[in-house]
């Protein structure tokens, strides 16, 4: 999905917009999994007793809320949180009910860094640090092809 054209300024261009590395969804994927899997389990195990009717009230509002709170949040979470670099400015969204972010122009950009561990460089993912001229480093994690954003944001930089 690119990012809306509306938000950005006369003259300025989009040249990456990313998610966060869909590493952070593998907990709440198998957090769906073993829900629905000990929810199955459990209505089998009840499913004899007089009173299963209710149980299984029971056990699927509690399944419902467990799926909720650790699988369909997570992902609410993961695709309502943007990076994006355009030719004037590193700009970060996040939020579902309450949408915060910010911006830093590349003017005010001093230097560029990353870091991976092994794991990330697997992954292909890792976590940008972005100095400006009077703010101590923000650090922007799980981000996907950290090092062509590094050399891209690096190339940007440079050239303003």
């Amino acid at each position: 999905m690119p990012y809306p054209d509306e938000l950005l300024v006369a003259g300025e261009r989009v040249l990456t917009h990313q998610h966060p590395h869909p590493k952070m969804l593998v907990f709440p994927a198998l957090a769906l999994l073993v829900t629905v899997g000990g929810a199955a389990y459990l209505a089998a195990l009840i499913a004899p007793a007089p009173w299963a009717p209710y149980g299984f009230w029971v056990l699927g509002l509690v399944a419902l809320g467990l799926i909720v709170w650790c699988a369909v949040a997570p992902l609410l979470r993961w695709s309502n949180t943007h990076f994006v670099l355009t030719n004037r400015r590193v700009l970060v969204r996040e939020g579902v009910l309450t949408r915060s972010g910010f911006e830093i122009p590349m003017n005010r950009i001093t230097s560029v860094r990353f870091r991976q561990t092994v794991f990330e460089r697997m992954l292909g993912c890792g976590t940008l640090s972005v100095e400006s001229a009077s703010d101590e480093p923000l650090d922007f994690s799980d981000i996907p092809s950290v090092t062509h954003v590094y050399a891209l944001l690096y190339e940007v930089a440079d050239a303003g």
